[in-house]
């Protein structure tokens, strides 16, 4: 079983990437407000299984070009940049939101499910 190596920080172009998703659920005060607190958000360590469940998202297949590009990666050792989450209100019945890093979120969870994802979570 390969072993899943992380950045210690996101790459600079995830909190456009996440912007950009953002901007299809939430207005653009709230878009700028949640980028800004994923850029000062500590990294925090949660598992693959456990960010898929709290996001209700379905566990992408491994032919799916993206996460097969990631699984690529972890294989040659290479490492992946920390996802970028927007926290959930399970009392509210509000998903958690993967701003980005969806489909290395899949790529890891393939690799194993347990395996501990660095991610900045921001907190609205």
């Amino acid at each position: 079983m390969a072993t899943v190596n992380w950045l210690d920080q996101p790459e600079d172009h995830d909190y456009p990437a996440a912007a950009d998703y953002l901007a299809l659920v939430m207005d653009d005060a709230t878009v700028q407000s949640a980028v800004q607190a994923l850029r000062d958000a500590p990294i925090v360590h949660k598992k693959a299984k456990d960010i898929l469940r709290a996001a209700g998202l379905s566990l992408l297949p491994v032919d799916n070009p993206h996460v097969a590009s990631d699984l690529q990666r972890i294989q040659k050792g290479k490492s992946l940049s920390p996802i970028l989450l927007v926290r959930g209100d399970a009392t509210a019945g509000i998903p958690a939101q993967v701003a980005d890093g969806y489909h290395r979120v899949c790529a890891s969870y393939h690799t194993d499910e347990n395996t501990d994802i660095p991610a900045k979570i921001a907190k609205l």
